[in-house]
């Protein structure tokens, strides 16, 4: 299965194309969509949309992880982080992609174990275990590769929940 992983945001979206096949995972693609502070924001907006709709036609996956939105108490930028999230998820609801969510807590589980995991040991587990030389940067594109395993894994869990109830 060809998961696309995201990590929205309206200046940066990480993102990160994994196969997962017979519980192993290969990095397809990875990287980050970035738009110009300066630039107004429908015109982000359009660019991470446009982006998007490449990317997707490009790597065609099957299905899609990103992270779900919290709300801090800068509610300016949660609101531009969810317009941004709405136009980058746009184009695979376009093509009836499935949509999955998984909270920044439910990731670090997942990847590490442990839900109170610091940024740094979640990277360096998906650097190992991808057998990367570095971790991916930037950090939203490492957190965009983490979204993807973390999908690969939560279906691996539902098998086996299937088969052993």
């Amino acid at each position: 299965m060809r998961i696309l992983g995201i990590d929205p945001g309206y200046a940066i979206v990480g993102f990160a194309v994994v196969d997962f096949e017979g519980g192993r995972f290969r990095l397809a693609d990875m990287g980050a969509v970035t738009t110009e502070a300066d630039m107004p924001f429908e015109a982000r907006l359009k660019a991470i949309y446009l982006d998007m709709c490449q990317i997707i036609s490009t790597y065609k996956p099957q299905e899609i992880s990103i992270e779900k939105l919290f709300f801090n108490t800068n509610q300016k930028t949660a609101i531009d982080v969810a317009q941004a999230r709405g136009v980058t998820i746009l184009p695979a609801i376009m093509q009836g992609l499935p949509i999955y969510e998984y909270t920044p807590l439910q990731v670090k589980s997942s990847i590490v174990g442990y839900g109170r995991a610091e940024k740094k040991q979640v990277q360096e587990m998906v650097r190992t275990m991808l057998h990367l030389k570095e971790v991916p940067k930037p950090d939203d594109t490492a957190d965009a590769v983490a979204l993807a395993i973390t999908h690969g894994l939560s279906i691996t869990t539902r098998k086996q929940l299937e088969k052993y109830g």
